[in-house]
């Protein structure tokens, strides 16, 4: 029974690994999560990254062609997760796990580790300048039918918002009136907040 207990892929595995571990930890950990709090979407990203990791390593010892590959990788589009559909955003983080996985897994002798870790730093790069320097705050909408008119007035727009405000809990940014009905006494009033400077994180029903 011929059993290979060690090769020099080891140390390949190893850090390739720490590479993979290092950058998908500052994207997930202290980029993504820091902003959205959501600790399910922190296990997936972090369990998902790394078995892509390791399939694609093992994989790649086997000397696949490309049709193989092709075929594996269709698999993931056969599986969805039961749940609600996923927003774009984290749709976005996910694709960026397994793409950094796939390529730190898969590069060859032929490509140097400065150029892996160019690829890396320039992933890491835009993703933190998109999240944090260069995108404006994200502004939501919602629309309220509202029953006290006498607050429907240009001179008590900062009563109105504050009146807003206390009955939803959120932080408003601007207030629309639209339409009126004198015969209730009601108006259908849409409020502008940043999902950002809230304390609650669901309120993307009527995003703009």
């Amino acid at each position: 029974m011929n059993i290979n207990w060690f090769d020099d892929d080891v140390y390949k595995l190893l850090m390739r690994l720490s590479i993979n571990f290092v950058f998908i930890t500052i994207i997930v950990r202290f980029i993504y999560y820091k902003i959205t709090k959501r600790k399910d979407y922190l296990f997936t990203y972090y369990l998902l990254g790394f078995i892509i990791f390791f399939i694609c390593f093992s994989l790649k010892k086997l000397d696949i062609d490309t049709g193989m590959g092709l075929g594996l990788f269709a698999i993931f589009s056969i599986i969805r997760y039961r749940t609600n559909q996923i927003e774009i955003k984290e749709m976005t983080y996910l694709f960026i796990v397994i793409g950094l996985s796939v390529v730190n897994s898969l590069a060859s002798n032929k490509i140097s580790m400065t150029e892996l870790a160019i690829v890396n730093l320039f992933i890491l790069g835009m993703t933190y300048s998109l999240e944090y320097l260069w995108l404006l705050k994200h502004e939501t909408r919602k629309s309220i039918l509202f029953e006290n008119i006498k607050l429907i007035d240009i001179s008590k727009q900062d009563e109105l918002k504050a009146e807003l405000e206390r009955r939803t809990g959120l932080i408003i940014n601007r207030v629309e009136i639209g339409r009126l009905n004198f015969l209730d006494d009601t108006a259908q009033v849409r409020i502008f907040y940043y999902d950002d400077d809230q304390k609650f994180s669901d309120y993307n029903d009527d995003a703009s």
